[in-house]
């Protein structure tokens, strides 16, 4: 059956003639209109195809816009799209809560240490009471943990150690982190002169060993806590730290108010120190191999005999 009828003038003729396609519904050249050029539903509709609907993009090249295959993005009100942290997203991560809290807490000691207050006067009267209180030998051994002779050959072997381990970038941070302790306590030292529990000396706000300790011992605890198998470095830092503050308020070196100063000041570098290991990235993936890592890949080594 031929696809469109011949002409009349053509019925004589003997050749064979190629199929001349109708005009219809399925051949319409323009949106409603035919002879346009262009194709297209003839009922007035888009094409349902993207081919159809294609613009170009910002180099005048021909591109498709969306929807492409695959899975929708989820829109930012969908039960399952990600929330924005808003303007208090930081109060969701503890490090930066504290961090936070460090920055907050520590120009408000430092304000009532310099120029008096309420807490000034309470923090003198409870310097007083607890002057000279408990066992010398005790107090004077806890407050002795802040010295430098003390706390600082701890620090020297976890960087060592952290060193051996091929972890130079932590030992570096480490040692940046202690050697900042002075650069910042001794100007604040100066800048306040606060007098002492028993002397007429100045210049013991903030707690020059609270902050030796808290640093060298929590840098301590941060290189070794990597290489042991149950998270014990930091508690014990953090017992020393606490107990050098609680020997030289015991012994009359040092006001309660310096002491926390000390803490609130030092936590910010500490938790700075603890971002770079972060950032880092674990210590396992080099250096030289754990004990347990070592003894595991001789265990897989070995064939099974029988």
């Amino acid at each position: 059956m031929r696809e469109t009828p011949r002409s009349q003038g053509t019925a004589g003729d003997t050749g064979a003639e190629r199929p001349q396609p109708r005009f219809g519904r399925a051949f319409a050249h323009t949106t409603g209109d035919s002879g346009s050029g262009t194709p297209c539903r003839s009922d007035g509709r888009p094409p349902q195809t993207p081919r159809g609907v294609r613009y170009t993009d910002t180099d005048g090249r021909p591109g498709t816009t969306p929807p492409v295959p695959g899975r929708p993005a989820s829109l930012p009100g969908a039960p399952g799209a990600p929330r924005s942290p808003g303007p208090f997203g930081f109060l969701r991560s503890p490090r930066l809560l504290a961090f936070a809290l460090c920055a907050l807490l520590f120009p408000l000691l430092t304000w009532q240490a310099a120029a008096g207050g309420p807490l000034r006067d309470a923090d003198e009267r409870l310097g007083r009471a607890l002057a000279r209180q408990g066992p010398t030998p005790l107090t004077e051994l806890l407050a002795d943990l802040g010295a430098m002779p003390v706390a600082l050959p701890v620090l020297a072997l976890a960087i060592g150690y952290a060193v051996w381990r091929g972890q130079r970038a932590r030992a570096l941070a480490a040692g940046i982190a202690m050697a900042a302790v002075p650069a910042l306590v001794v100007p604040l030292k100066i800048l306040t002169g606060r007098q002492g529990p028993l002397t007429d000396a100045t210049g013991y706000y903030p707690s020059g060993h609270t902050a030796t300790a808290m640093v060298a011992y929590g840098g301590a605890a941060l290189l070794l806590a990597p290489y042991t198998r149950r998270n014990w470095p930091m508690p014990v830092a953090v017992l020393l730290t606490l107990a050098t503050g609680t020997g030289l308020v015991l012994r009359g070196y040092h006001w309660p108010l310096d002491v926390l100063g000390s803490l609130a000041l030092c936590g910010m570098p500490l938790l700075a120190l603890e971002r770079v290991f972060r950032a880092v990235g674990p210590p396992g993936l080099s250096g030289r191999p754990s004990a347990l890592s070592r003894s595991t890949r001789r265990s897989s080594g070995r064939t099974p005999t029988g």
